[in-house]
């Protein structure tokens, strides 16, 4: 039998036979790691455990330490689920089963709606055959013959799949002696490896993503290498929906969608507006403080406009429709950088006034798909708080390192300490799919991590993933329960100021054209919104919370009082509202804390006669009596501190 070599991390290599298999090379290094052993990587392509080597090859056994290893077995169990979904309803047909971050889902094509009681008996049956132990093995079929299979099994779209992906020589997984399905995998040896798994939901998704096509059923699950990992996964699951930025909305009256106006329209309510002042405000502050000047743009503008950044031909599908006017053809703004382009352009500029600055909470508009709409986190019209900023070469460090700066205090203010931040670069050049020269693309790259660095922050490049203009940092936040949220962008730009020809005199006399940055640090208010009102799950720090103090007189007799004092907390500034129902009190603290209202100041004949306020915390419960100007001092210095603590 002829031999080949196999090289190991560790850079060590020995001969072994032709043929022989990844889980037999983990087996001569240790049994533990035979034992942990998920997939391989041969020469850095994921590849079976039991699938033969047949030529000189590095090896590497990926076990649960390794992400991609939970890929593979979040792969496998989609198909462990189209198994025990045929098995179920022979009647359906397979679309398409892939990983996704979180876990995996499969489609699937059956004239039937699924019930969620049919996802109890579907998981059910997927246990039943994983503790079969069916192995997964790889089969290479013929093209002809694997279409000639598929086709008289009525699968039209594995046959679609297989005609636009397949090679001549393709490969099939079976799963036992029933399932067979074209996919390129690699998979886990067996079901026996499947030990952790959860159907969550199902919905409705189109073929191959694409609205013109007929709709399927989508089952989504989770898996996870052991039960206590599902386990906390699934709570943390539970705890999101709880904190669910719809649910909460409705619930705390602060904004709604209304189906007479049209889907991802976003109402704001009077509590809801009262916070995004607040957020508004905060930002625009802010742009003073930090040399940025306010700029009002409009809605819509010609679509000539458009053409010249290049918005009408290359973005097209997420604009709204053209509107024919008296004098020519206008769009909605997708967008506010060319608007702020043209006030800069509306003037010669010099070096000396350099950098400018220009910042705006300007509204946009874009044609969203109905079925990636969600509450406020992805809407039809939203609030940047965009700025652009348009400066020297020699400048741009210090002006990233000024957005990134910007980017944290944003972050931490409003009370996210945990962050991570993302570069994203081009490939060189590789692929002509990026606009700009080596030397633009050089020197934004080297700002970015420069700036990066001289503020010590951690960041993580991703190769080839920059926007085709150019490099951009991406800042995610890290809420109250763990997930991970794309906030804050700070984006060079090559392309917007060649296409309308921006300059600025530099000292040599001669025009030069200037650096451009986008940037974005709520994202949009309306995401942002959702992000805070699911990270507080509803109870906003005093200093954001829409009624800081509420007023519960205990009976009819204190009413007088309690206006008073509730007049007294507006005066100085303390969104205060009165409970004057005719209402047992504890009635009204539990509706106050239904509403995640701080303070509830309770007042009977005893706080109306020595001029003061019962206190209650929606949190720490009973906090006393205090003076009422004792009161109005603490929760001053809460809000103009703006304290994040309970």
């Amino acid at each position: 039998m002829s031999s080949i070599t196999i090289t190991l991390p560790d850079g060590s290599s020995q001969p072994v036979a032709a043929g022989t298999r990844p889980a037999d090379i983990a087996r001569s290094i240790s049994p533990r790691l035979a034992d942990a052993a998920i997939v391989a990587k041969v020469n850095g392509q994921l590849y079976d455990l039991k699938r033969p080597i047949e030529q000189d090859a590095s090896v590497q056994i990926l076990t649960a330490k390794d992400p991609a290893a939970l890929e593979v077995y979040r792969h496998s169990t989609a198909h462990l689920l189209a198994a025990a979904v045929l098995e179920l309803f022979p009647e359906t047909k397979l679309g398409i089963g892939p990983p996704i971050e979180n876990g995996f889902y499969y489609d699937f094509e059956r004239a039937t709606p699924f019930t969620p009681e049919d996802l109890e008996k579907i998981e059910a049956k997927m246990r039943e055959l994983q503790a079969k132990d069916l192995p997964f093995d790889r089969v290479m079929t013929p093209k002809a013959e694997g279409l000639k299979k598929y086709g008289a099994l009525g699968e039209k779209m594995k046959c679609e799949l297989i005609e636009e992906k397949a090679d001549d020589i393709f490969s099939e997984y079976t799963l036992g002696p029933k399932f067979t399905d074209f996919c390129r995998g690699p998979h886990v040896p067996s079901t026996s490896y499947l030990k952790a798994f959860k159907l969550l939901s199902i919905a409705g998704a189109y073929w191959k993503g694409d609205e013109k096509n007929h709709q399927m059923q989508r089952i989504y699950g989770t898996a996870f290498f052991s039960k206590k990992d599902l386990d906390e996964y699934l709570n943390k699951l539970e705890e999101a929906k709880k904190r669910d930025h719809r649910k909460l909305g409705k619930e705390l009256d602060l904004f709604s969608i209304q189906d007479l106006a049209g889907p991802g329209l976003i109402f704001f309510h009077p509590k809801g507006g009262t916070v995004r002042k607040i957020i508004e405000d905060w930002m625009r502050d802010q742009y003073i403080a930090r040399g940025y000047s306010l700029v009002y743009t409009p809605h819509v503008a010609r679509s000539d406009l458009w053409k010249t950044s290049g918005h009408y031909n290359f973005y097209a599908e997420n604009m709204f429709k053209r509107m024919e006017l008296d004098d020519a053809e206008y769009q909605l703004k997708p967008m506010n950088c060319p608007f702020h382009i043209l006030i800069y352009r509306d003037r010669p500029h010099s070096y000396r006034e350099l950098p400018v600055r220009l910042g705006e909470l300007g509204t946009v508009y874009r044609y969203e798909r109905s079925g990636v709409m969600h509450g406020l986190l992805r809407v039809r019209g939203f609030t940047q708080d965009d700025a652009h900023i348009f400066c020297t070469p020699e400048q741009i460090e210090d002006e990233i390192v000024n957005c990134l700066q910007f980017a944290v205090d944003t972050l931490q203010t409003f009370g996210f300490s945990s962050y991570e931040a993302e570069l994203s670069t081009w490939d060189k050049g590789a692929s002509g799919k990026y606009d700009g020269s080596p030397d633009q693309w050089a020197l934004a790259e080297g700002a970015l991590a420069k700036a990066a660095a001289r503020l010590n922050l951690k960041i993580k490049t991703m190769p080839d993933e920059a926007a085709f203009y150019g490099p951009k940092i991406d800042m995610k936040l890290v809420d109250a329960i763990g997930r991970l949220w794309q906030l804050s962008t700070i984006q060079f730009d090559f392309t917007l100021p060649r296409r309308f020809g921006l300059e600025y005199i530099a000292e040599d006399g001669k025009a030069h054209q200037p650096l451009m940055v986008h940037r974005a640090l709520y994202g949009s208010l309306e995401r942002f919104f959702g992000i805070l009102l699911e990270h507080y799950a509803g109870a906003f720090p005093v200093w954001l919370a829409p009624v800081q103090a509420i007023v519960l007189p205990i009976t009819d007799r204190q009413l007088d009082y309690a206006r008073q004092v509730k007049e007294r907390l507006v005066a100085a500034g303390v969104r205060a509202q009165l409970d004057d129902r005719s209402e047992k009190v504890n009635l009204k603290i539990r509706d106050a804390q239904l509403q995640k209202v701080p303070y509830m100041l309770v007042v009977g004949d005893r706080e109306a006669q020595s001029g003061q306020v019962a206190v209650r915390h929606r949190k720490r419960g009973d906090l006393g009596a205090k003076p009422v100007e004792e009161f109005v001092a603490d929760v001053q210095k809460l809000i103009e501190t703006k304290d994040l603590s309970e």
